[in-house]
C-alpha cells in the first residue's frame, strides 16, 4: 500500500462525518486531486467518496444492530439529506431495508454468534493459549462482520517473543507463476507489534517467499487502514500461507482480506530477497587488504 493512499485513508476515518471536497483532500494530503482519484481507485477499486460512503454504511450498521437510535436520526448522524435516500443506500449495500436488517441481524446474534470463530480461520503462533479469534460486529470496516485476534494474558505473563496469528492455508496450485499482493483492512488497540503476513513454501515445507511487514509494523492504537504484502509464487511452491499476527498484547480487528495477482511492475515485498546478496567472488584470501 503506497504511503499517500494510506494517508488518505486516515484523513478519511478522522473526518468520516466531515463533508471534504476532492480539494480539501488535496490541501490536507499535498497530492494533486488526479494523482489521489487515480491512485486511489487503482489500489481499492473504488473511488474516494464511494469507500466514504461504505464506510458510512457500516457505521449506520453499527448503530442499527447494537443501539435504538432510530433510523431518521441514523440518517441524519450518517449525513444523508433524507432517509428516502440513506434507506436506497442501505439497501444497495446490504439487501435489506434498515428496518428489517435491524431486526434480522439482532435475531441473528442471538441465535449464530455462540460458535464465534470465523469460518475458514484458524488460530496458530507460538503461545496460542494467550491469545483468541472471534467474530466481531460491534467494529467492522464495512459489511456486518470482521474477525478480532486479542491476547487473553496480562502484560506480567508475556515472555519475550510471544505471538498468535489469525490464519489460512491453501495450495498454491493455482498462483503458481504469479505475483499476488495479500491486502486487508486492520486497526488496532494497544498492540506491541502487529502485521499482515504471508509466506509460499514447497513441499518439504522450505520457505520460498515470505513478509511479515516485521521492517513496517504496526503499534499502538490505529483505526483502520490497508496494508499489503506482495509475494511471487514460484512454479516449485506447494502451499500459501496467510494472516495477520498479534506479538505480545493487545487487540487486533481485521476485515475485507484479499488476494489478487498483480503486474510483474509491482515491487515484492519479500524479506527474503531483500537480504543482504553473497558475493560472486571471494576477495582477501591472503589477508593483506585492510578495511
Amino acid at each position: 500500500m503506497k504511503p499517500y493512499i494510506q494517508k488518505v485513508i486516515e484523513i478519511i476515518e478522522e473526518n468520516l462525518f466531515e463533508d471534504l471536497s476532492l480539494d480539501d483532500y488535496e490541501k490536507l494530503t499535498g497530492y494533486s486531486k488526479f494523482h489521489l482519484t487515480r491512485y486511489f481507485k487503482n489500489h481499492l477499486n473504488t473511488t474516494i467518496f464511494e469507500y466514504i460512503t461504505k464506510r458510512r454504511m457500516a457505521k449506520a450498521s453499527y448503530l442499527l444492530i447494537h443501539t435504538d437510535i432510530s433510523i431518521i436520526d441514523v440518517t441524519a448522524l450518517t449525513h444523508f439529506e433524507n432517509q428516502e435516500s440513506f434507506t436506497r443506500c442501505f439497501k444497495k449495500l446490504y439487501q435489506l431495508p434498515p428496518g428489517k436488517y435491524r431486526k434480522i441481524m439482532r435475531d441473528l446474534i442471538k441465535e449464530d454468534f455462540k460458535m464465534t470463530t470465523p469460518k475458514g480461520w484458524f488460530l496458530s503462533g507460538s503461545k496460542v493459549e494467550r491469545y483468541e479469534i472471534n467474530k466481531e460486529t460491534m467494529y467492522v470496516h464495512s459489511g456486518t462482520q470482521s474477525a478480532k485476534l486479542n491476547c487473553i494474558s496480562k502484560k506480567e505473563e508475556m515472555q519475550n517473543g510471544d505471538f498468535g496469528t489469525i490464519m489460512q492455508s491453501i495450495s498454491s496450485e493455482d498462483f503458481k507463476g504469479k505475483r499476488i499482493k495479500f491486502s486487508a483492512f486492520i486497526a488496532t488497540k494497544e498492540v506491541n507489534s502487529s502485521g499482515l503476513w504471508a509466506r509460499i513454501d514447497d513441499q518439504y515445507n522450505n520457505t520460498l517467499q515470505f513478509d511479515n511487514m516485521s521492517n513496517r509494523s504496526i503499534s499502538g492504537t490505529n483505526e483502520w487502514n490497508q496494508y499489503s504484502v506482495v509475494l511471487d509464487v514460484p512454479n516449485e511452491s506447494h502451499s500459501i500461507h496467510f494472516g495477520v499476527l498479534l506479538e505480545g498484547v493487545g487487540c487486533v480487528w481485521i476485515d475485507n482480506f484479499s488476494i489478487t495477482e498483480v503486474d510483474k511492475n509491482i515491487l515484492t515485498t519479500d524479506l527474503l530477497s531483500m537480504k543482504d546478496p553473497l558475493p560472486r567472488q571471494p576477495e582477501n584470501l591472503d589477508f593483506e587488504l585492510l578495511n
